[in-house]
């Protein structure tokens, strides 16, 4: 026991910063007696992977320190209740199963309060709490629903329902009535616009059997929020959301979907446009700390070219018409059996090649996928090769040395969503999920949340939980936060000046996150946050 405490005092002797970060690390059986050289050494390497690493070179203020101490403090019980005492890892387990542990987890209650920036992957159609949609839409005037032939469940809100043998509609108040318990009855029309279930491996057992359970549970959800008044409401509503989760600012891959109403008329996308712009500018006046959002035109990847092609012109008119809300372009669906980007090649040249060539920003889901060598991981090829601002997934970006320094070279931001590539099951731990070497090494990253709504996640803070307890290493510690929400708005849409205004109420924001979190925890008399943190140091060391 003695040799163990003089080797104790000798490692605090270094530093104690790098205690703090690295002493966990070191192996079993190490000689006592070495020369100090060797972990001297040693530590250079440490200290030169940790500089590396997403926001590895910012420097913390006092109160920040301060800050992190508490947070490492939690996150350091939390992997040791894992490591130590077998108390199942949140990002080891499906999301499903881990969201009771992740909302009672201190690092989460956090992660929460703190500001986040901005959620620059989202999409339309599902980034609205689907129990608001519920108790909103459901209850609402001339909201009719029908079950197909398959106990299928349709939503559309009409003024006079037609005649539909197949699926005869009712208003959904006649069913409601009928129940014995509307609890139960707004769960199960909840549940069917729902990916959440109590056993996901054995429910979703392949990534097609997950996308073709997604992609239904999407179209349903729209037969409700394509109904013009519920279309401006659920948006607001997504905005308020991911207000009160901490974050300022969105942008939405939209497809600009045929919004309807009880007279028949079906809004143009210019019509859907404004809508998108109108209910963000009352949102912003309404919630003045709010810095905006904007939109990402987008269209399914197995149209036909000639339609991809006449949507990129119409995209390109609406950039012009909608200079402050509109940002780009995407093609969205499945991936791997979707077509390529080469399969559009032409008309997504056409901007660039046209004289003058046309501005209209692309910003691409690519290499969504586990496989290597496909037209789908080749997607990130295109993707670069088309200058494309930001890439939407990359799961398979380690795999292709090229287009890694391709990304760095041209500072495009990777869209890491690890709750979405978990559900549809790309990974099934976090600790392995790919962008751990994105974090690793200092690549532009940012955190979203891709389709909330239809796993359950309100918000955004959910996905930055699983990527700084999963993805990012047992010493990464409040820089990476930091530097997380910081990229996500110098990698937005936003213009120059819009960033820098964005970036100064965030700032602010921060400052307070940081005072308000030093004065509660100053107030909680079970954590005398004066104290420097000092972490335990492993079983395996001090015997």
């Amino acid at each position: 026991m003695e040799s163990n405490t003089l080797f104790v005092l000798a490692l605090f002797a270094l530093s104690f910063k790098k205690i703090c970060h690295h002493v966990h690390s070191l192996p079993l059986g190490i000689n006592m007696e070495m020369d100090n050289s060797y972990l001297q050494d040693r530590q250079k390497i440490i200290d030169k992977e940790y500089l590396t690493r997403i926001g590895g070179n910012l420097v913390l203020t006092h109160a920040e320190d301060k800050v992190n101490q508490i947070l490492m403090a939690a996150k350091d019980r939390e992997i040791k209740d894992s490591f130590y005492n077998g108390v199942p890892f949140p990002p080891n387990l499906h999301f499903f199963e881990a969201k009771p542990a992740i909302e009672n987890s201190t690092v989460f209650q956090l992660i929460k309060k703190m500001p986040k920036g901005g959620a620059l992957h989202l999409h339309d159609c599902s980034m609205t709490d689907l129990r608001w949609l519920v108790k909103t839409a459901t209850y609402m005037d001339n909201c009719y629903m029908c079950y197909d032939q398959n106990k299928k469940i349709n939503f559309h809100f009409f003024r006079s329902p037609p005649q539909q043998p197949g699926c005869p509609w009712h208003p959904v108040s006649f069913y409601r009535n009928q129940t014995a318990n509307v609890s139960v009855f707004d769960d199960m029309l909840y549940q069917s616009m729902s990916l959440e279930v109590t056993d996901p491996q054995t429910s979703y057992p392949t990534l097609d059997a997950v996308w073709r359970k997604f992609e239904e549970v999407l179209m349903r959800a729209n037969g409700l929020i394509n109904y013009a008044p519920v279309f401006a409401a659920y948006y607001y509503q997504a905005l308020k959301e991911f207000m009160e989760d901490n974050v300022q600012y969105i942008e939405v891959r939209a497809l600009l979907p045929e919004v309807y109403d009880l007279d028949g008329k079906i809004y143009t996308p210019v019509q859907v446009m404004e809508i998108y712009r109108n209910t963000t500018v009352k949102f912003v006046q309404d919630n003045p700390t709010f810095t905006g959002a904007k939109v990402i035109k987008t269209n399914l990847r197995f149209k036909t070219p000639s339609i991809i092609k006449s949507d990129i012109i119409a995209s390109a008119e609406m950039m012009s018409q909608f200079p402050d809300h509109f940002a780009g372009y995407d093609l969205v669906g499945q991936e791997d059996p979707g077509k390529p980007l080469l399969y559009y090649i032409d008309a997504l040249l056409y901007p660039s090649s046209h004289q003058p060539p046309i501005y209209l920003p692309y910003f691409f889901h690519a290499g969504e996928t586990d496989w290597e060598g496909t037209s789908t991981d080749y997607n990130l090829i295109d993707a670069l090769l088309l200058n494309t601002t930001r890439i939407g997934h990359g799961y398979a970006l380690p795999k292709h040395s090229e287009a890694m320094m391709m990304v760095q070279k041209q500072k495009v931001a990777i869209e890491v969503n690890p709750i979405s590539n978990q559900v549809l099951k790309l990974v099934d731990d976090l600790r392995n999920h790919p962008a751990a070497i994105l974090f690793e090494q200092g690549f532009p990253v940012v955190i979203s949340a891709d389709d909330p709504a239809v796993w359950g996640a309100k918000g955004l803070s959910y996905d930055f939980y699983e990527a700084f307890m999963g993805l990012a290493g047992r010493d990464a510690d409040l820089k990476i936060l930091k530097q997380l929400a910081m990229n996500s708005l110098t990698y937005s849409a936003m213009k120059t000046q819009e960033k820098a205004q964005a970036l100064d109420m965030w700032n602010t924001k921060w400052q307070i996150f940081i005072n308000s979190t030093l004065e509660e925890y100053d107030r909680n008399k079970n954590l005398k946050t004066d104290l420097v943190f000092i972490p335990n140091l492993p079983k395996d060391i001090v015997g």
